[in-house]
């Protein structure tokens, strides 16, 4: 509470840019202290998915053309799906054949990443295949367990289920995008970065140039410290929960972020993941964060949250035909 009372306080005296008469239009805006400022609204909405897919192995970028063609086809499927509750895109999100979902939600972006003038093919850079790295076994466990989650009570189920966290870690660390709601907005100070995440209602607060707070404390987005260096944000993220489980990881999940403003509408954004107990190696993601108009919008996530109510009492009228057989 006194993280958040504290970032509150110097919301009130965010960092002003530098005059804009001291600016070219594509110039970098600074603030007061000198850094790059990360201020604004972002989104990093794009089609180009996490892992590299298998129709485009060995191609880590595209050229142009060929990325013109494959956002087109994109762009088909998704208004083929309008007004749907099926589809190539919804079978993907897991709501084939329950009517979840329909392409009124679907706002995952339009074109692939582009970072360096060229497109990428995947999020992950490293290793160069684009693809996670092999997990343990007990990582694909509780990679299981995390989106499936056991039915005996509410504290059993997903974390993002119950609103808690943001879908398919967009909340970070890593901030990865998702299908929909991929906005966030950052206020700086000299002290504290605040990343408000519109999805699900996250606040990420990292406190510059401290020491992480003791392993015995343990939080659902980890501790994250923040240092410059040149012209970008180092964060680095500790002390998750065992509960948080990105991607199978454990509460040892380690992650480094950086954020380097490019230019007047783009902040780069790479982050490098390691747990060994996990992962079979460190592995790292890279892609724009875009400037956008915003609003940010409130995510009423829990209010209308009636799943709950309908997995748990699905699982007893089970457990009572099972009992009365």
């Amino acid at each position: 509470m006194g993280y958040r009372f504290l970032v509150l306080l110097g919301a009130l005296s965010v960092l002003p840019a530098a005059p804009a008469a001291a600016q070219t239009s594509n110039a970098v805006p600074r603030t007061p202290d000198g850094h790059p400022d990360l201020q604004g609204i972002w989104t990093n909405a794009t089609i180009t998915p996490l892992e590299r897919p298998k129709n485009l192995a060995g191609k880590a970028t595209l050229t142009d053309e060929e990325a013109k063609v494959l956002e087109a086809k994109s762009a088909a499927e998704l208004a083929d799906a309008d007004g749907k509750s099926e589809g190539p895109l919804l079978t993907a999100t897991g709501s084939a054949g329950t009517g979840g979902y329909n392409a009124l939600f679907i706002d995952r972006g339009s074109e692939f990443a582009r970072v360096d003038g060229v497109k990428r093919t995947s999020l992950i850079v490293d290793p160069p295949d684009g693809k996670v790295p092999r997990l343990s076994p007990e990582a694909q466990k509780r990679l299981a367990s995390s989106y499936m989650g056991g039915f005996d009570s509410v504290k059993s189920r997903p974390l993002s289920e119950r609103c808690l966290l943001g879908f398919g870690s967009t909340s970070g660390p890593p901030m990865l995008p998702v299908l929909y709601n991929n906005n966030y907005q950052i206020v700086q100070t000299p002290d504290y970065v605040m990343i408000l995440v519109e999805m699900v209602h996250d606040t990420r607060i990292i406190r510059m140039n401290a020491k992480h707070i003791s392993p015995n404390v343990r939080q659902w987005l980890g501790d994250s410290v923040g240092h410059w260096e040149g012209d970008t944000l180092v964060v680095d993220t500790t002390n998750f929960t065992d509960k948080t489980r990105f991607r199978g990881s454990t509460e040892n999940l380690h992650v480094v972020e950086r954020f380097t403003r490019v230019d007047a509408g783009t902040i780069l954004y790479r982050a490098t993941i390691e747990d060994p107990a996990a992962f079979s190696r460190p592995w790292t993601i890279e892609y724009p964060f875009l400037a956008t108009k915003g609003p940010i919008y409130e995510y009423a996530c829990h209010e209308g949250n009636y799943s709950l109510t309908d997995i748990l009492g699905g699982a007893r009228k089970k457990d009572a035909e099972a009992a009365h057989n």
